[in-house]
């Protein structure tokens, strides 16, 4: 098989698999971030990469769940031949950005973008994402300020972890935990409360 039909299958595969992680997200509630298809260079086994995400984090029942739905659909069709394993899993914190909606979505988030093509002699760009204007990424870069990156030349983009908005989250989660342990002992002590008056009477 030549290195252009190699490409071909393995695009197929991807596509495929693609297609049916994406209905099985959808009927879970999910959000398919992304899929990756590669061969394992030393046993030659096909490897899929299924990233999925929704807004309260994924669980490991939400992967165990696509993954098992993935996994039945492609082997009753036999679509991948051989060996191959499957793996589902979350983004992350520096989840990648993949499509147009991803950088309108994660307007205002750190990020860092590296480009197929120098853009003013640059091609890694390390700042905030503005939002995207026409088909370009408006992004403000450390270094350089405010640039203009054609989606068509971005070759990988991710989220950057911001310990400043994540340590406000935290302490957001932290209150929020607190207020509803505070408010469930205060039930019960005044559920406890009224049966010690019921006993009185």
């Amino acid at each position: 098989m030549s290195v252009a039909e190699t490409d071909s299958s393995q695009f197929s595969i991807e596509a495929r698999v693609r297609e049916v992680a994406e209905g099985a997200a959808g009927d879970y509630g999910l959000e398919l971030v992304h899929v990756e298809v590669a061969r394992s260079g030393g046993r030659g086994e096909t490897i899929a990469r299924i990233f999925i995400d929704k807004p309260e984090g994924v669980t490991h029942k939400d992967c165990a769940r696509v993954s098992q739905h993935v996994a039945a659909v492609l082997d009753a069709g036999d679509f991948l031949h051989g060996n191959y394993t499957l793996e589902v899993s979350s983004p992350g914190l520096e989840r990648g950005l993949y499509k147009r909606g991803d950088y309108e979505r994660f307007a205002g988030r750190l990020a860092q973008i590296k480009t197929a093509k120098p853009i003013n002699s640059q091609r890694n760009f390390r700042g905030r994402i503005l939002g995207v204007d026409a088909d370009s990424v408006v992004f403000e870069d450390r270094t350089n300020g405010q640039v203009f990156i054609p989606l068509e030349l971005i070759a990988k983009g991710n989220l950057e972890i911001d310990a400043e908005a994540e340590f406000k989250i935290a302490e957001e989660r932290a209150r929020r935990i607190a207020a509803e342990r505070s408010a469930k002992n205060g039930e019960t002590t005044n559920n406890t409360m009224g049966d010690d008056i019921e006993g009185g009477e």
